[in-house]
């Protein structure tokens, strides 16, 4: 299976257009959160990806609720978040939000570690995590220098051991990947990222 992935769009109209061309090649796509800016503009955001005719698995970032990315998608869109699906065979799993809590303002939706690991504890298996946050100690370092990453992530992978981790979040380690034991994990930002997968 050909997969697109994304994080991190912040409706950008460049981005989203360069998106929408990729995914003609696309069997899934994957959006890792963030889609519009502060709790606005998120169907005007949604509407910029209207172009996409493949299968979407979203989960929304800190700049989004569940509740009004789920109000906001298109049909051919799933939104994940402490939810699992699968598709073709590959069982997928998306966290969304914030994690750790964010020293943004009462805008962003963000979880605690404690809220975050009970809704990861719903997956008991997975050949792909999408969380809008990066786990802790790969692709979480910002500009400053600080790893901002989720440790309750961090212990979901090391229990979980998906392929392949889907994150974004961090806009200072867009593009950095790392390995955990034998999981890719990969900060995407908002150009097109490519991976093959299989169950």
């Amino acid at each position: 299976m050909k997969i697109l992935a994304f994080s991190d769009l912040h409706l950008s109209r460049g981005h989203a257009a360069d998106l929408v061309a990729a995914s003609e090649d696309a069997d899934l796509v994957i959006g890792a959160g963030d889609f519009c800016n502060h709790r606005q503009g998120l169907k005007q955001a949604m509407a910029m990806l209207d172009g996409i005719t493949a299968p979407m698995i979203v989960v929304p970032g800190n700049a989004e609720s569940d509740k009004e990315l789920r109000n906001a998608v298109g049909t051919g869109a799933t939104v994940l978040h402490g939810r699992g699906t699968e598709v073709e065979g590959l069982r997928i799993f998306g966290l969304g939000y914030g994690v750790p809590v964010t020293p943004f303002d009462d805008w962003s939706c963000d979880l605690s570690e404690a809220e975050a690991e009970t809704l990861l504890n719903a997956c008991t298996d997975a050949d792909i995590l999408i969380t809008h946050s990066p786990p802790k100690g790969v692709a979480d370092v910002t500009s400053q220098g600080a790893s901002v990453g989720s440790t309750a992530i961090r212990a979901a992978i090391e229990r979980l051991h998906p392929e392949l981790v889907l994150c974004g979040h961090i806009h200072d380690s867009w593009g950095q990947r790392g390995m955990i034991g034998k999981t890719q994990v990969v900060n995407l930002g908002p150009t097109p990222n490519w991976f093959e997968a299989g169950p």
